[in-house]
């Protein structure tokens, strides 16, 4: 869990007026980068990165409660993606090359769930599902064989074949989950490389800014609230 005591957490403002508070809170919430928000606001580019960090840490603390406390019911997309390097020409298959595997469950119309795991085996994958969705919900996943037991643990398991080129039959696909997948690996280019260490906290943002996409601004601001009581901004 991110610490806010962390050093340069706490944000002393003395010098930036409440306007431009506001403006980095937006920026914030648009995902601009430091140099986008640096021009903005009018400020260097390190105090610019400063503010963001800052309230980047506020949300990867309340992304880390919020997972406590998941618990997904009917209607559930499953899928891995994997991030990282391009393939080498010649590996092929699921976990070819020395990429980050990341698995996810996506409630349809809710809230996303992911978390980095070691392989896509059946072993990981199905302590994840039974510990965050209730048994007997409807379940949806491509046919990858580590999702075949589904069934066997109370689910209401709907393949899509991509296999056979099926990506849709009626309502039984996996296109929430995979256009979150998408979306995250398109805002991450804008980070221009990270490590392995760094990625579990840029995916956990993209995680929490996925379920508050329409609320992110309240939300940040009631985190901001409760620093300002406290006399630290």
């Amino acid at each position: 869990m991110v610490d806010s005591r962390e050093n340069n957490s706490p944000i002393k403002r003395r010098k930036i007026s409440d306007d431009k508070f506001r403006v980095f809170q937006k920026c914030f919430c648009v995902d601009c980068t430091a140099l986008q928000t640096s021009v903005l606001v009018g400020v260097n580019r390190n105090t610019a990165q400063r503010y963001l960090s800052f309230f980047r840490k506020l949300v990867l603390a309340a992304a880390w409660y919020e997972r406590e406390k998941y618990e997904i019911g009917n209607g559930v997309e499953v899928d891995e993606s994997y991030f990282g390097p391009k393939r080498q020409r010649g590996k092929r298959g699921r976990g070819a090359s020395k990429k980050i595997i990341v698995f996810g469950l996506l409630k349809r119309s809710g809230k996303v769930f992911t978390r980095v795991i070691s392989r896509a085996s059946q072993a990981e994958i199905l302590p994840i599902i039974r510990q965050t969705v209730r048994s007997g919900s409807d379940i949806y996943s491509d046919g990858w064989r580590s999702y075949d037991a589904l069934g066997i643990y109370g689910y209401n398991h709907k393949k899509v074949k991509h296999h056979e080129n099926e990506f849709a039959n009626g309502n039984n696909h996996i296109n929430g989950i995979e256009s979150f997948w998408s979306w995250t690996k398109h805002r991450l280019t804008k980070f221009h490389g990270f490590t392995r260490d760094q990625f579990a906290d840029f995916l956990l943002e993209s995680e929490w800014r996925f379920n508050h996409r329409h609320d992110m601004k309240k939300q940040l601001q009631t985190f901001i609230k409760k620093y300002q009581v406290s006399g630290v901004i």
